[in-house]
């Protein structure tokens, strides 16, 4: 045993066997990412490891089999492109085969996953792709357009080929010809523990969006989570509906079923209630895990007057934001089970989660995000990083020192952002999210010392929105905050001041919402927009966003 798992083994976080045992599975310098996360659960019996839906009625299914094979030849094919250990590769692509087939391929080179979000614009595309440094990109022809037809940073563009054949821009290479033609073995590229293998891009409240190397180690804490905050058993049929183009879509529904050898469902289909309610039906579904957002949309559009929906949960988890208690207890009366809200963050995970396991669960808080996961020490500090008595209101923060599973590293070539993100001794990890925590150790937040948006589970920074809003001919000024939404927690509202000579007009509001729909995403356009004299802001010339909020 490591000297660092004795310090995580005191008694103030209760380690027990099981998780020591996982954190030495992923120690040293022999990471095999394929092997772990592919072939070690090829046996006999052909287990599945993909449920594909693109409607109700399609369902294919494809083994650890089908991904070891694929994932060996599209390696090759990476590989042949000079794909080298360390490289970025980046994918655009919806919930789908190819993806995990692309995701594999590039760990099995030892190289770096960059995922890009479905919903993105081209300028959002085009900032994480040349910050990143991007050397090949894996897109489809959906998504193809949001990137330039020649772009001089790319070495190479890789498009998965539609129904209608295969008719790509010039010097695209097609997906699923290139990988039949490979035939040699590639060579396995091990890593190091603390090697990174995905850049995951974050947003934040100044400056562009902040790049997350996630090491090796991260695989630990996934593992932990998949088994002990989820509770997810063999026998379980598994949903997680967040996008993998997020962490908890990337971390929960893809690597850490892979990491387990379960089946995940992977849905590539817009979120409509119906659609989602038949193939929890069909599937049988089990174990579910997605956002609050989806109960609030669920309890507003299902009449439920004649009882319980018919399902057969036996655990649903929610994350992204938090859990109103009125959702709690409609979960209860409705669904059968009780909804348990857990947090994390790109840069560490879960980290503080109402347990779903028998041997760790304990009674629900409503208002709280629970304690601390196994492996983890959650605190709350002042503003000099000094711990909080319990009932007192300060910032959410992890203690490094005692946290086994902290695998946080730093965001990518931004040395000073990651400074802040600890006290000045550098033992506490600061989230940036306020709350208390009372005498038992469950964690209540209250919201963000920043001011990133949450809404429908999806973290919006305010800077890229101001900044295309600003690039719109009328527009002075623009101040974008988050404001209560029920459906969706919280929804992006924008400020915005006129330039001299122009009016304020739903035409006009309208067309800045559709500037940001078209060159930034659909998920982050201000749904509402309020025409105002001027901003609020400190004698230094700092917008005071509170001021909006509470506008």
């Amino acid at each position: 045993m490591t000297e660092k798992h004795q310090t995580g083994a005191s008694p103030s976080i209760q380690i027990d066997k099981k998780i020591i045992e996982i954190l030495n599975k992923y120690e040293g310098a022999n990471v095999d990412l394929g092997y772990l996360l592919c072939d070690q659960h090829i046996d006999s019996t052909e287990k599945v490891a993909i449920i594909y839906k693109e409607s109700v009625d399609s369902e294919i299914r494809y083994t650890y089999s089908d991904l070891r094979e694929y994932s060996t030849k599209f390696a090759v094919v990476l590989s042949d492109l000079g794909v080298r250990k360390g490289d970025r590769v980046a994918t655009l692509l919806p919930k789908s085969l190819e993806l995990v087939i692309a995701a594999l391929s590039i760990w099995r080179l030892g190289a770096i996953h960059v995922p890009l979000f479905t919903a993105f614009g081209p300028e959002a595309v085009d900032y994480r792709l040349r910050n990143s440094e991007t050397s090949i990109l894996v897109t489809d022809k959906k998504n193809r357009n949001k990137v330039e037809s020649k772009p001089t940073h790319l070495s190479s563009i890789i498009e998965v080929e539609g129904d209608d054949n295969f008719r790509s821009q010039s010097g695209d290479i097609p997906f699923w010809a290139s990988l039949e033609k490979a035939t040699k073995e590639v060579q396995v590229l091990k890593v190091t523990t603390e090697d990174p293998f995905i850049l995951l891009y974050t947003s934040g409240t100044t400056g562009e969006p902040k790049g997350v190397e996630i090491l090796a180690k991260l695989l630990a804490p996934i593992e932990v989570y998949m088994q002990f905050g989820l509770d997810l058993r063999k026998q379980d049929v598994f949903w997680n509906m967040a996008d993998p183009g997020w962490a908890y879509g990337l971390y929960y529904a893809i690597v850490g079923p892979l990491l387990i050898g379960h089946s995940t469902i992977l849905f590539n289909a817009p979120f409509d209630v119906d659609n989602a309610l038949n193939v929890l039906k069909n599937l049988k579904v089990s174990n579910l895990a997605t956002s609050p957002t989806v109960f609030r949309v669920i309890k507003s559009k299902v009449d439920i007057s004649d009882g319980e929906i018919q399902l057969c949960l036996r655990v649903a988890s929610c994350a992204g934001e938090p859990l109103n208690p009125e959702i709690l207890s409609w979960g209860r009366e409705y669904l059968g089970v009780s909804i348990r809200d857990q947090y994390g963050q790109t840069e560490l995970g879960m980290v503080v989660t109402n347990l779903q396991s028998p041997e760790l669960k304990r009674p629900l808080k409503p208002g709280s995000a629970g304690p601390s996961m196994p492996g983890f020490r959650a605190v709350i500090v002042d503003e000099l990083g000094n711990e909080l008595a319990p009932g007192n209101e300060g910032e959410l923060a992890i203690d490094t020192l005692n946290s086994p599973l902290f695998a946080f590293n730093g965001y990518y070539k931004n040395p000073k952002k990651t400074k802040e993100r600890f006290t000045k001794n550098g033992r506490y990890y600061l989230t940036g999210d306020a709350g208390s925590q009372d005498a038992e150790g469950f964690i209540f937040l209250t919201g963000r010392n920043d001011d990133v948006i949450t809404s429908s589970g999806y973290r919006i920074g305010p800077y890229e929105i101001e900044n295309i809003l600003m690039g719109q001919e009328a527009v002075g000024e623009v101040a974008v905050v988050g404001i209560p939404d029920q459906l969706r927690g919280e929804i992006v509202k924008a400020f915005v001041v006129l330039k001299a000579g122009f009016t304020p007009s739903e035409s006009l509001a309208e067309e800045m919402r559709q500037l940001v729909k078209k060159r930034l995403s659909a998920h982050v356009y201000p749904r509402k927009i309020e025409f105002v004299e001027e901003l609020p802001k400190t004698p230094s010339g700092k917008i005071q966003r509170f001021m909006l909020r509470n506008h």
